[in-house]
């Protein structure tokens, strides 16, 4: 049928005409889908403020050529505190905008999905600090991707033996042995705490309190490899405050 109904979360939106907005979802059953909400801008639209980036919304839409039609939109949750709180914003933003560029038009992702409304209901909490689930967020992502780095193991061998060095390109930590000389020399507690942030759950990061060291290295690290695998640059994610 061409009317169906979905649950997704608004990545982007962008103008189209004198009324209308085009917004890409990251939907539970349909991957990326870019619709048109028309009549939107209107002071009178039925859609008010619902179709805007976070928004979680329960959709019904109806399936077009190009580009589908929002019909009904509701909210599930708005994330209220993120708006309101200008690290969230840009640590969620980060979020969006990496989602946008792995998932794929039409092509289901529930698990990239479930982790979105996850991580977005995290910042939506009380974060000690928005930038640690980021980056938990960011090394979740990747690992649903298929690049999951080597944080447990030398990436290079594959010994259990204590990581001082991180290989973006090699994907992972690398023992002395197997070091190019290139790598610089981490804080003792970096891999340990990437380790922890792609490990633990998203509410125990967030009430995490890293080491300052090892919090800008990990940063450093996660930024290099995300950008590395995605090819192309997160344009929010220097405006993170760490």
């Amino acid at each position: 049928m061409n009317l169906y109904r979905e649950q997704g979360v608004v990545l982007r939106t962008w103008k189209l005409g004198e009324a209308d907005r085009i917004v890409v979802l990251m939907t539970q059953g349909q991957g990326k889908v870019r619709a048109v909400a028309k009549g939107v801008r209107k002071t009178k639209s039925r859609f008010g403020g619902r179709l805007e980036p976070f928004s979680h919304v329960d959709l019904s839409l109806y399936r077009g050529r190009e580009l589908d039609i929002v019909t009904q939109a509701e909210v599930i949750t708005p994330f209220r505190n993120l708006r309101e709180d200008y690290d969230r914003v840009v640590a969620g933003t980060a979020m969006l905008e990496a989602v946008d560029q792995v998932a794929q038009e039409r092509e289901a992702a529930v698990r990239i999905y479930l982790l979105l409304v996850r991580a977005l209901r995290t910042l939506d909490g009380a974060p000690r600090d928005p930038s640690v689930v980021l980056d938990a967020f960011l090394l979740k992502l990747m690992a649903l991707e298929g690049y999951r780095p080597a944080l447990a193991e030398c990436a290079g061998c594959g010994r259990r033996v204590p990581l001082r060095c991180f290989s973006i390109a090699r994907g992972g930590g690398l023992c002395d042995r197997c070091r190019s000389g290139e790598e610089s020399t981490l804080d003792r507690a970096t891999v340990p705490l990437l380790a922890a942030l792609l490990g633990d759950d998203l509410d125990a990061t967030a009430a995490a309190v890293p080491a300052p060291g090892s919090r800008r290295e990990a940063g450093a690290l996660v930024k290099g490899y995300v950008e590395y695998h995605l090819e192309r640059r997160l344009r929010a994610y220097p405006l993170v405050a760490r």
